[in-house]
């Protein structure tokens, strides 16, 4: 058994993704992802679409509902994505993940995690891998709610 399955099974059962969801999954993200790659993140999101983050690659598939056919919507290695930012929702139970691909598109991903506690270790997973690639912040979005709410106008209740 190589790195890859033995991280992805445990990421995937952390995840709470469901077993014949990874099984059927898993045959096209073994063929994007090295034998030899560790897996960081596997998690459901919206609409019928499974990410998987190693340390070297994002990969994301999307089922379709009715006949259950998988397609690949990205395989990139995490070297050629830019701009990559993840806003925590604490309020819809959601981080979403954005990026530019190398041709140029806006990908974005809304990760369904129940929890502000799973959130904010999803977050940091996040953090630790895109500030590993360039050795410095790697978003400005992380915090953004945070920033919107310190930025809002402070009401005091009058005195009489």
């Amino acid at each position: 058994m190589d790195v890859f399955y033995r991280t992805f099974l445990p990421a995937a059962a952390e995840a709470g993704v469901p077993l014949p969801a990874v099984s059927r999954h898993l045959p096209i993200v073994r063929r994007c992802v090295d034998a030899d790659d560790t897996t960081v993140l596997v998690n459901r999101c919206a609409g019928d679409v499974l990410l998987v983050l190693t340390r070297r690659r994002l990969v994301v598939t999307r089922e379709s509902r009715f006949l259950r056919r998988l397609r690949l919507l990205l395989n990139a290695d995490l070297r050629h994505l830019s701009n990559v930012t993840w806003t925590p929702d604490l309020r819809h139970g959601a981080v979403e993940l954005a990026a530019d691909a190398v041709d140029g598109v806006r990908e974005r991903f809304t990760l369904r995690i129940p929890g502000p506690e799973r959130q904010g270790h999803v977050a940091d997973l996040l953090e630790r891998v895109f500030r590993s690639r360039t050795g410095a912040p790697a978003t400005a979005g992380t915090h953004a709610e945070q920033r919107a709410m310190d930025r809002m106008p402070r009401f005091s209740p009058a005195t009489v």
